[in-house]
């Protein structure tokens, strides 16, 4: 399978004609509508979006073939994935989520810490799960003062935990 990036995950159904609401991971939310059919996180399932329009927080869409509340909630946290080449390249010092997933976490000594594991965002910025060889994993937050380094090609990144943790 090739590289696959999520851009968008189907939250609650919206009304009873079938939309969705759809929480996008994208810059620009409207940006989902460019890259074709996007596939669930197995790659059994595409899905069109056959029209879209912003609504507070979200999106609200309409996606080809679900025309009913029922096949709407049966889609509820549905992520959805495009193909890595259809993004455009990240500028500098911006990177996709999939990008820092296995990179070796490194002190600014070099000593590796761990695997980064995940990121996570949840409301307060992006936050990297990094995976020691042994314990427990540690969560820190992904910006220049904690990460001053990422350097995908070495396929490493430098943290310096702050010093509370």
């Amino acid at each position: 399978m090739t590289a696959r990036v999520c851009i968008a995950q189907i939250g609650a159904a919206h009304g009873v004609r079938g939309e969705v609401r759809l929480k996008p991971f994208t810059e620009d939310p409207l940006s989902v509508t460019r890259y074709g059919a996007l596939e669930s996180e197995d790659g059994k399932r595409r899905f069109e979006i056959e029209a879209v329009r912003p609504a507070k927080d979200i999106l609200v869409a309409r996606l080809k073939g679900v025309t009913d509340r029922e096949a709407a909630e049966a889609l509820t946290n549905t992520r959805l994935y495009v193909a890595r080449e259809k993004l455009p390249q990240p500028e500098a010092g911006e990177f996709y989520h999939t990008d820092l997933v296995g990179l070796t976490a490194q002190n600014p000594n070099g000593e590796t810490v761990g695997t980064v594991k995940a990121i996570h965002n949840f409301g307060a910025g992006d936050l990297l799960e990094i995976e020691p060889a042994s314990g427990a994993t540690v969560m820190l937050p992904f910006n220049e003062a904690t990460v001053p380094l990422v350097d995908i090609a070495a396929k490493r990144l430098v943290v310096e935990p702050p010093a509370d943790s």
